[in-house]
């Protein structure tokens, strides 16, 4: 399974993620592989270990070894997959942070929403399409080789479950690629991106209920009993669906609401204070001045950190006279300083750089205009 991930983060350096190993990287992009993957793949070798030691006589203890190097080449093919979403994101000016294999699938870490329907559907369904590419390529190599009996096998079997991985996801429901074919197709029609999304996700959750549904209908049928490995299976695909799919709206609740939220209207005043300043003077000053915040600057003026709210919350008032402003003052960084006239996503995503309970706001002369507090985009978005 595989599906290209958007949000509102900006792009990051190469980082430490805890359970996965960076394997290679791709166009500048880093490729990990999560160690999930490696229990994943023995599954993959334990059920498919019959059919290779059916198909392939004399095979023996070597079929297990046989499956799992098909379940590595499998993923080798979700890899290529994911590569085609990366291709085509990148050609649309799509950062994209990171290719990651993982449990069910591959994820493709795009950072930013396509700005338009087409270019969604194109992100979309180069996967799905790449993957059936990839099965036809192998069944064309399946029936023009008449060498080794367990090449032929290999190639059935990479054909078949490539068509498979690309047909799957196309099922019209997100976080598959088909559901953001889904939403694409909404949005060009509704010209509501938002509503793209909600429908897409809806149709989601009912995927997840028939892939769960799946095996007890086939208990009633002449098709066959489902084995418990198949419905063990079954159920983690419908909950992974069905938590992609309720993320997906959540989102678009979110984003319905993005709009209403900027940055100059949030804007707290911020009083100059000096880094030496006892905390308990400098909370005097911002409450005679009816301030929301306190900035610290050096001797000539300039913004050099930002108080934190939380802190001096915590700072018990009898040792407020004892602290010093710049204890309790974060140094401000480049993604500390937003431009005042950010609205909306740009400003989420802005945030996202740097997380921080505080920003400093600068008009777009370099001028302070003031402080924004996190928790005051967090009540914006509530209350709209």
């Amino acid at each position: 399974m595989s599906e290209p991930s958007s949000d509102n983060r900006p792009r990051q350096v190469s980082q430490r993620r805890p359970g996965s190993i960076q394997i290679a990287r791709i166009a500048g992009v880093p490729v990990y592989v999560n160690l999930s993957w490696i229990l994943v793949a023995f599954l993959i070798a334990f059920y498919l270990r019959g059919t290779f030691e059916n198909q392939v006589p004399g095979l023996g203890g070597w079929s297990f070894v046989v499956a799992f190097v098909f379940a590595v080449l499998l993923y080798a093919s979700v890899l290529v997959h994911e590569i085609a979403h990366v291709v085509v994101a990148r050609k649309f000016g799509l950062p994209v942070r990171a290719i990651t294999l993982q449990f069910l699938g591959g994820l493709s870490e795009i950072e930013e929403e396509p700005q338009t329907p087409w270019r969604e559907f194109a992100v979309a369904v180069v996967g799905p399409l790449t993957s059936i590419a990839l099965g036809a390529i192998g069944w064309v190599g399946y029936t023009a080789v008449s060498g080794p009996p367990l090449l032929e096998v290999l190639l059935y079997q990479l054909a078949v479950a490539n068509v498979l991985v690309g047909a799957f996801n196309l099922l019209p429901g997100l976080p598959l690629d088909g559901g953001r074919i889904l939403r694409a197709g909404v949005w060009a029609v509704s010209k509501r991106p938002h509503l793209g999304t909600t429908v897409a996700g809806w149709a989601g959750r009912g995927v997840a209920v028939l892939v769960v549904l799946l095996p007890w209908t086939l208990l009633t049928t002449s098709v066959g009993s489902p084995n418990l490995l198949y419905v063990v299976w079954s159920v983690f695909l419908a909950v992974f669906l069905w938590a992609g799919s309720s993320q997906a709206l959540m989102s678009a609740r979110i984003r319905r609401k993005l709009p209403a939220v900027q940055a100059r209207t949030l804007a707290r005043r911020g009083v100059p204070v000096p880094s030496e300043l006892p905390l308990s003077e400098a909370i005097r000053r911002a409450q005679q001045t009816h301030a929301g915040s306190l900035v610290v600057v050096d001797t000539d003026g300039r913004p050099t950190g930002l108080v934190s709210e939380a802190a001096v919350l915590a700072t018990p008032e009898h040792r407020r006279p004892w602290i010093a402003v710049g204890d309790v003052a974060r140094r401000i960084e480049p993604g500390l300083v937003l431009n005042v006239d950010l609205t909306g996503e740009a400003l989420v995503r802005a945030m996202g750089g740097t997380p921080a309970t505080e920003y400093l706001l600068v008009e777009p002369n370099g001028q302070v205009f003031g402080v924004l507090a996190t928790a005051d985009v967090d009540g914006a978005l509530a209350r709209s």
